[in-house]
């Protein structure tokens, strides 16, 4: 099924961009959740207002993905939240979360839908998240949980 992104996602490419996907992959996850909409030949116009949507929001140039990254490197993120008595947290520390501390430390705003972990935070202590800023320019990023 042709498709036409809406939001980047992770390995199937950036909003704007038309892409073959499995009928099911597309019908059940991608145009439910926004990511997509069906492709049709009156939906091209939309592509071309997706993609200057994305140019104004995008970091445009490697030298500027890497003034970005050099003030993430230099912000200190900490997060509070609530953890039984063994340092495990009821829930999960969640990429909007980092994504408002890193704005609350006095970073840069950043997209939530950037923020990439390797695995689910459930502890407290520090742990690291990598931030796409660009295809080629990814930021790391030192989140500390405490206990509130």
């Amino acid at each position: 099924m042709k498709i036409i992104l809406t939001h980047e996602v992770s390995g199937l490419g950036a909003a704007g961009d038309v892409v073959d996907v499995k009928d099911g992959y597309a019908r059940n996850y991608l145009v439910p959740r926004g990511f997509a909409i069906r492709w049709t030949k009156g939906g091209e116009k939309d592509v071309e207002q997706i993609r200057r949507a994305r140019k104004i929001h995008e970091i445009a140039t490697i030298e500027q993905a890497n003034q970005v990254k050099a003030e993430l490197e230099g912000v200190k993120v900490r997060l509070s939240t609530r953890s039984g008595e063994a340092g495990r947290l009821f829930g999960s520390v969640t990429q909007a979360d980092i994504a408002a501390a890193i704005s609350a430390a006095g970073g840069p705003k950043v997209d939530k839908r950037r923020i990439e972990l390797d695995a689910p935070i459930k502890s407290l202590g520090a742990h690291s998240a990598s931030v796409r800023l660009h295809p080629e320019v990814a930021a790391k990023v030192n989140v500390e949980v405490v206990a509130a």
